[in-house]
């Protein structure tokens, strides 16, 4: 048995063999606990066709891959489609809205981070890219097309996908030529007064070092859970970021930790607000 051992030993250095330990799958400590029931906040996501990729852009599916897309569309792929107004959430609660475009978000969790307008949609080796620290061509979406298209899919509202745009929006529009009001909300000073000013579903911005808003994020608010009470966000990012374990969480779209000291909170610049305030009663 020793001479078996020994043999394989010399065997796997001749060979230059090495063999890698398989990393465990990432594992959040965070998690969303809805005041609705998913199945009652996205039925037409789980069961419907809102969601299928093939109805997602405004190109028409047998042609996301053809030379005439890729002439006019480039590294960015087939555009997001209007979709319309969901009917079922006429009625429904500013409360219930909020926490139907976080599920819908939740729904991408693990997608990739790319510059591209549709999730799903996957180029082929030769597509023009534009490079991301991932460092292939892939699914994935980037922090404002994420927030597009959660909002799209959610309520009909579209806003603009271009970050620059979306940051400075004050309407977003819906299919049918009207728009809705958007809010803005200014940064107070403290980490606990933004938080304590914010709604589930806010859009957060974030400015670069060169003082350009630069990164987008959805506020999950008082329905996200994490171990140590820290408020969470959902994003798609291409940046790396730490859970409150020091963790490192994957690239993409992922709920991340929102603490006073990190990167989002000290370069936020402010936030909108797409679903109005409910009136007092």
């Amino acid at each position: 048995m020793a001479f078996v051992r020994s043999f394989v030993a010399s065997l796997v250095a001749c060979i230059g063999l090495v063999v890698h330990a398989v990393e465990p799958a990432y594992q959040s400590p965070y998690r969303v606990a809805f005041g609705s029931p998913t199945a009652e906040l996205i039925p037409d996501i789980l069961h419907g066709d809102r969601a299928t990729p093939q109805n997602q852009s405004s190109v028409a599916f047998a042609d996301w891959y053809t030379p005439a897309t890729k002439r006019r569309y480039g590294p960015w792929g087939p555009p997001l489609a209007h979709l319309p107004v969901p009917a079922l959430s006429d009625g429904k609660s500013a409360e219930w809205k909020r926490e139907r475009v976080i599920a819908i978000g939740l729904r991408y969790v693990g997608l990739g981070y790319q510059h591209h307008h549709v999730a799903d949609w996957d180029p082929p080796g030769d597509w023009p890219w534009k490079p991301v620290v991932s460092g292939h061509n892939g699914k994935g979406l980037d922090c404002s097309n994420f927030t597009t298209m959660a909002y799209t899919l959610a309520l009909g509202i579209k806003p603009p996908s271009a970050i620059e745009k979306q940051a400075t929006m004050t309407v977003a529009p819906l299919p049918d030529g009207r728009s809705v009001s958007v809010r803005r909300i200014e940064r107070p000073a403290s980490h606990e007064a933004f938080a304590a000013a914010l709604q589930t579903g806010d859009l957060l911005f974030m400015k670069n070092d060169a003082g350009r808003v630069s990164h987008v994020v959805l506020w999950v608010g008082t329905i996200g859970r994490s171990p140590d009470g820290t408020p969470l966000i959902l994003d798609s990012t291409d940046m790396s970021r730490k859970d409150h374990r020091g963790m490192p969480i994957p690239r993409g779209v992922q709920l991340r930790p929102f603490p006073p000291k990190s990167w989002y909170f000290r370069n936020l610049t402010h936030a909108l607000r797409l679903i109005p305030d409910e009136p007092p009663r």
